[in-house]
C-alpha cells in the first residue's frame, strides 16, 4: 500500500522521505491511441511496491481515462477499471481541472479517488519526484 491511503497514515516522515518518488504524466485520450493505456499498465507495477510513492497526473485528453461509465471499443481494455485499481492501491491520481472543464467533464464525472489537480500541483509533484515519465 502506498502513502496515499488511510492504512498508510501511520508511516513516519523518515519512511516517506526514503521512498522512491515516481510521477507519470498522461496526455493522450483513453482510446484511439495506446499511450495512456501503456502508462496505466506501467503504473500497475510500481503501485504495488512498498518503497515507491506513485503519482499519476492526467492532462489534456487523458482526463477522459478517469471518466465513469466507460464503454470500450472492441479490442481495448477498460482504462476506468485499470485506473480504479491504481487508486485502490494507494497512488495519488489527479486530473487537470482546466482540462476537465475544457472537455465538459463535470466535477461528479471522474472516478472516486481522482482529485481535481492544477499546473501548480503538477509543478510541486514534478519537483518532488525522483523519476518523471510522460506518455
Amino acid at each position: 500500500m502506498g502513502p496515499f491511503d488511510t492504512a498508510s497514515a501511520t508511516l513516519n516522515r523518515a519512511t516517506i522521505a526514503s521512498m522512491a518518488k515516481m510521477l507519470l504524466i498522461l496526455n493522450d485520450p483513453p482510446y484511439g491511441t495506446e499511450r495512456s493505456y501503456n502508462g496505466i499498465r506501467l503504473a500497475l507495477g510500481p503501485v504495488k511496491a512498498p518503497d515507491v510513492e506513485l503519482r499519476v497526473l492526467l492532462l489534456a485528453d487523458a482526463v477522459g481515462c478517469a471518466r465513469v461509465g466507460q464503454r470500450c471499443p472492441d479490442g481495448y481494455c477498460n482504462l476506468e477499471r485499470m485506473l480504479r485499481s491504481i487508486v485502490a492501491k494507494g497512488a495519488g491520481v489527479g486530473a487537470c481541472g482546466s482540462c476537465l472543464d475544457a472537455r465538459g467533464i463535470a466535477e461528479a464525472d471522474p472516478i472516486e479517488g481522482v482529485d481535481h489537480s492544477s499546473m501548480a500541483e503538477l509543478t510541486e509533484w514534478t519537483l518532488r519526484a525522483d523519476k518523471v515519465l510522460s506518455f
